[in-house]
C-alpha cells in the first residue's frame, strides 16, 4: 500500500523570473484599470459640462425669443417660451422677473406676485426683482408690502431714480390716502352711532306730563265710546237712533235692519 506524503505548495517550483514577470503584468493591469476609471470619470464630467452648457445656451435663446414676443405684445407666447427656458435653467431669477412683468400686463396679479417672489428667492440681491415684486403687490392692494419691497430695492441700488421718484413715492401717496379713508370711515361710523343715540329720547314715563297726557287720552276715548249710536229700521219703515248701551241685545220680530 502506498504511503501518504505531504503535498507541496502550489507554485513552489515556479521560477523567480516567472514570478517577477507575473507581478509586473499585474501591476500594468492595475495601472490600466486606474487609467480607465480616471478616463471614465473625466468623460462623464465632461459630458455633464457639455449638457449644462447646451441647456444654458438653449435657455438664453428661449429667453431672447420670449423678450421679443413680449415687446410685440404677444404675452402668452412669451410666457410659454420662458416656461420652456425655466425647465432648462430653473434657478434663473431673470426669467421669473420678466414673467412677472408680463403677467401684470395681463392683469393677472396673483401669478405675477408669485413669479416675482420666485425671482427674489433665487436672487435676493436683484433690485429689479424687488422692484417688480413691489409693483405686483401694489396691483393686489398690498401697499405696505409694496413699500417694503421698494425700500429693499433702493437699499440694493440707492441711486435708482425710478424706484425713488416713481414707485416708492406713488406707494407712499396711496398709503396716506388709505389711512385718510380709514380715518373718515371710523369717524362716520362714530357719528352715525351718536345720531342713533340722539334720535331715541330718554322719556320719563312716570313724569306728571306723561301721566296727564295719558289721562286726557283716556277721557277722549270714553267720550267717543259714549257717543256711538245705532240706527234701527223697523219692518214698517220707521227709523230710530239709539246709543249702543240702550240698544236691546235681542231684537224682536219688528226689527228689520240694524245699522250704524
Amino acid at each position: 500500500m502506498a504511503s501518504f506524503g505531504w503535498k507541496r505548495k502550489i507554485g513552489e517550483k515556479v521560477s523567480k523570473a516567472t514570478s517577477q514577470q507575473f507581478e509586473a503584468e499585474a501591476a500594468d493591469d492595475e495601472d490600466l484599470s486606474d487609467s480607465d476609471d480616471a478616463n471614465w470619470v473625466h468623460a462623464t464630467k465632461r459630458r455633464k459640462e457639455v449638457l449644462v452648457d447646451d441647456c444654458v445656451k438653449r435657455s438664453k435663446q428661449l429667453k431672447d425669443e420670449g423678450a421679443n414676443l413680449a415687446e410685440n405684445g404677444r404675452y402668452r407666447e412669451a410666457i410659454h417660451k420662458w416656461d420652456e427656458a425655466l425647465q432648462l435653467t430653473p434657478e434663473d431669477a431673470t426669467l421669473y422677473e420678466m414673467k412677472s412683468q408680463v403677467l401684470m400686463s395681463l392683469h393677472e396679479m396673483f401669478p405675477a406676485v408669485h413669479a416675482a417672489e420666485m425671482a427674489v428667492q433665487r436672487n435676493p440681491r436683484s433690485w429689479d426683482a424687488w422692484q417688480t415684486l413691489g409693483r405686483a403687490q401694489l396691483g393686489l392692494g398690498e401697499i405696505a408690502l409694496a413699500i417694503r419691497s421698494f425700500q429693499v430695492s433702493l437699499h440694493i441700488f440707492p441711486m435708482n431714480p425710478e424706484v425713488w421718484k416713481e414707485d416708492l413715492s406713488w406707494a407712499r401717496k396711496l398709503h396716506e390716502q388709505q389711512k385718510a379713508t380709514k380715518t373718515e370711515a371710523v369717524q362716520a361710523l362714530a357719528k352715525g352711532k351718536e345720531l342713533a343715540q340722539e334720535s331715541i329720547p330718554d322719556y320719563d314715563f312716570e313724569s306728571d306730563e306723561i301721566v296727564a297726557v295719558c289721562a286726557a287720552i283716556a277721557e277722549k276715548e270714553k267720550a267717543l265710546s259714549a257717543a256711538k249710536t245705532v240706527v234701527i229700521v223697523s219692518a214698517s219703515g220707521s227709523v230710530k237712533t239709539v246709543t249702543e248701551e240702550n240698544c236691546p241685545t235681542a231684537p224682536d220680530e219688528t226689527l228689520f235692519i240694524r245699522a250704524r
